[in-house]
């Protein structure tokens, strides 16, 4: 074979390489840490996601503000679970930080999902929120969702004189049995891997009781039933915050990267509601508390979510022809309009 024809022939070899890569267009879902709900969730995606034939990549990450930035700026990444009150949390903190306040533009809602509880692991010394004045706090790490609800609540509460360590719950955790602080933040819904640590000794540490009236302004009163973690016998009082799987708000029209991101996320709108009942049955049991009609305010549904709720949508796993296009002003109720529709059959 001559110098030109192995040329041609490692040429070809590359296009029709590279042609097989493009096909295998990149989706992938920002979670959280490797022992909180939110990972597990995205994991539950991913699978029934994988068996209709959409591949979705599961990434770990410090929580809802990296997701909510990431889903606005990191290729490839069309999906992220966050808090509800990551909106409030920005409005409060970010005024002046236009590039966090920028990260909010073209980001839309997919599903609320569920409540998560927001929940204190502490020293039986430690009974309420006003407790923790003068204590060393660990309230997870910067830009995790529960670093700004932690400050969101103490802040609402007035305990401004707590030491706030910016650390994560599992090495907090650690730290709060080996007695080198008092108490820690964790937001997720329970039950969490990290509180099923047979470690945590019962007659030392409990969850505190959040019973402060003027959180109920901002969350949602909330309980966690006696016997969820083995050093809990009794239900203990908490609020939540509402956790959303969101997305982008990609334009098909705009390029091949939108329009593809765009078809993603229609591909894994319609399997998440075709496979809700499925979830529930069989993935985290905080699948059963989702509730897709209840929209947080404040924010606005995609269109390119919207087109994959339609029962007409196409998939291997859900056949039928594609969705007509649909509009953003009355993004609410043609989203609850479709969800009717869509669960009635």
């Amino acid at each position: 074979m001559t110098n030109a024809r192995l040329i041609l022939a490692a040429f070809l070899v590359a296009v029709f390489s590279t042609a097989g890569v493009a096909a295998e267009f990149q989706k992938s879902i920002m979670t959280g840490g490797a022992s909180g709900t939110y990972i597990q969730i995205g994991r539950d995606v991913s699978k029934v996601s994988a068996e209709c034939g959409v591949g979705l990549d599961v990434v770990e990450s410090a929580g809802s503000l990296e997701n909510l930035v990431a889903v606005k700026k990191r290729s490839n990444t069309q999906f992220g679970i966050v808090q509800s009150d990551v909106l409030e949390y920005v409005r409060t903190y970010a005024v002046d930080d236009l590039e966090l306040q920028r990260s909010l533009y073209g980001v839309r809602i997919m599903y609320p999902l569920y409540n998560e509880e927001v929940q204190v692991l502490a020293t039986r010394d430690i009974n309420r929120l006003s407790d923790l004045s003068g204590k060393k706090v660990a309230i997870g790490k910067a830009d995790s969702g529960t670093f700004l609800t932690a400050t969101l609540v103490l802040d609402i509460v007035r305990v401004n004189d707590a030491e706030r360590l910016k650390i994560g719950a599992s090495d907090a955790l650690e730290m709060l049995l080996d007695g080198k602080i008092d108490a820690l933040f964790y937001v997720a819904g329970a039950p969490t891997k990290l509180f099923s640590n047979i470690d945590i000794d019962g007659s030392k540490y409990h969850l505190v009781d959040i019973l402060e009236p003027e959180l109920l302004a901002t969350y949602t009163a909330a309980q966690i039933p006696g016997g969820t973690y083995p050093f809990q016998p009794d239900p203990a009082s908490v609020v939540a915050v509402k956790a959303v799987l969101m997305t982008y708000d990609y334009d098909p029209n705009k390029n091949v990267y939108h329009q593809q991101s765009c078809k993603a996320v229609s591909d894994i709108s319609s399997v998440i509601l075709t496979n809700i009942d499925r979830l529930k049955e069989s993935g985290h049991p905080k699948w059963r508390d989702v509730d897709f009609t209840r929209l947080p305010p404040g924010w606005r549904v995609g269109d390119c979510v919207k087109a994959g709720m339609a029962s007409t949508y196409k998939l291997t796993c859900t056949p039928g022809p594609s969705l007509a296009n649909s509009t953003v002003e009355a993004a609410d109720e043609e989203y609850l309009n479709l969800l009717k529709l869509r669960l009635k059959n």
